[in-house]
């Protein structure tokens, strides 16, 4: 025998629970302060598949959403960024090499990215593979994106936030997006070798500081990947915390199969997946960088 539901009461599901929660994040009901100032962050981390710049589109994505302009800059021959933010990026479009070479202006490259008009990206092409060996030969080899992104040429495009996403190497593409920064967001995944390989990032960043940019600063530690199911994420996680204090925010972001599944779409997890654990995460993450710029 059925017994019919009490009245006034609801339905749960997950799926229910998930369509919430991206009508929330799609039609946000407040926006993110506006930063004491502009700051442009260089995202790094020498190595591979710590969701380097899965965290510089979706942070970038989550505070567009909310009312602030941000560009991102693909320094990576990869072009994943370039991918994720749904724009052009085939060999002869203009791109960040041709500003490195001072050929077309930060504004000539820009393009707006199809998931908001808040959102902006400088592409990276395959052009891109071959400047770490041109840029040997150049004249303040160190320096050239520095001189390109001067405070004119933001003012143009007008963003509050700039992310400029670096290969996965400590190479001079990496060391020309630290000299041109003011300050270094670092991703590390909760897994095994988290930390193997982070000394010689923050020697480079030390070197940086000494010789080239005594203004950078490492500001921020985003926690990726990680996995409540395992003792090993929360080591890793208490390792760093307790080696890096409150330069690591409190949101961590977890294993989610929509962050990974979200750019071969050519789009965010914000934009493919509003709903998802992994969308949501990314958001936290970029209302808290939000909140810290605002305080500053």
């Amino acid at each position: 025998m059925s017994h019919p539901i009490p009245t006034g009461e609801v339905n749960w599901t997950p799926i229910a629970e998930e369509a919430e929660r991206a009508a929330k994040l799609l039609h946000p009901d407040r926006q993110f302060p506006k930063p004491s100032h502009r700051r442009v962050m260089t995202v790094a981390n020498q190595k591979g598949g710590v969701g380097k710049t899965t965290s510089a589109v979706n942070l970038a994505a989550g505070l567009a959403m909310h009312g602030l302009k941000v560009l991102v800059i693909d320094l990576d021959p990869q072009g994943n960024a370039s991918t994720a933010l749904g724009v052009e990026h085939r060999s002869g479009t203009p791109s960040i090499y041709e500003v490195l070479l001072g050929e077309v202006s930060l504004k000539e490259a820009a393009q707006v990215s199809d998931q908001s008009p808040n959102l902006w990206c400088v592409p990276a092409t395959i052009d891109l593979a071959g400047a770490e060996i041109e840029l040997v030969e150049m004249h303040g080899r160190e320096s050239r994106l520095k001189a390109a992104l001067t405070d004119e040429a933001f003012d143009e495009l007008g963003p509050d936030y700039v992310f400029i996403d670096c290969p996965p190497s400590l190479g001079l593409l990496t060391v020309n997006a630290m000299v041109a920064a003011q300050e270094v967001l670092i991703p590390i995944q909760c897994e095994y070798y988290a930390l193997e390989g982070l000394s010689q990032l923050l020697k480079n960043v030390d070197l940086v500081q000494k010789h080239l940019n005594p203004d950078l600063d490492l500001s921020t530690i985003l926690l990726t990947m990680y996995d409540g199911r395992t003792k090993l994420a929360d080591q890793v996680s208490a390792e760093v915390r307790t080696h890096f204090g409150d330069v690591v925010l409190q949101t961590v972001i977890p294993r989610n199969v929509k962050v990974s599944e979200a750019p071969s779409f050519g789009q965010t997890v914000l934009a493919y997946d509003p709903g998802s654990r992994g969308a949501m995460s990314y958001l936290d993450a970029s209302r808290e960088l939000a909140e810290r710029g605002a305080a500053e």
